[in-house]
């Protein structure tokens, strides 16, 4: 089975070129448009991975990734954020709220799969 990718993305372009991107490497995909729904999703599905925006309408994602860290049924997913903020104030407190990890954007496909392939078991169906 392949590994389940939550991505919670508010920006349109940015959630179809991520889901496009792990679709197409043979990951399957979740989308929430806001932390609230992505926080559903992942207590109901597990992910192997969450991608986490970082700035979303509502509740951010840094609260979200603690909500979810502080949850024992979803503690242990990943959290990787996506970020256009990747300097190095920003990366302590991506990785203080408890993210495993972080890309940046704008999205490089090649970068943005050989990172996902850090986090993520490989598969049937996933590439390697």
């Amino acid at each position: 089975m392949a590994p389940t990718v939550l991505v919670i993305e508010d920006n349109p372009a940015n959630m179809k070129l991520s889901a496009m991107l792990l679709e197409r490497a043979g990951y399957t995909t979740l989308r929430a448009w806001n932390a609230q729904d992505g926080l559903a999703l992942a207590r109901e599905h597990v992910p192997h991975l969450v991608l986490m925006d970082i700035q979303l309408p509502g509740m951010d994602g840094l609260e979200a990734t603690r909500i979810l860290k502080a949850d024992p049924l979803t503690r242990d997913i990943q959290v990787v954020a996506l970020t256009a903020f990747a300097m190095k104030g920003e990366q302590e407190r991506i990785r203080e709220a408890g993210c495993d990890g972080y890309i940046t954007k704008p999205i490089d496909y090649k970068r943005f799969l050989a990172e996902i392939a850090q986090w993520l078991p490989v598969g049937e169906g996933a590439e390697e």
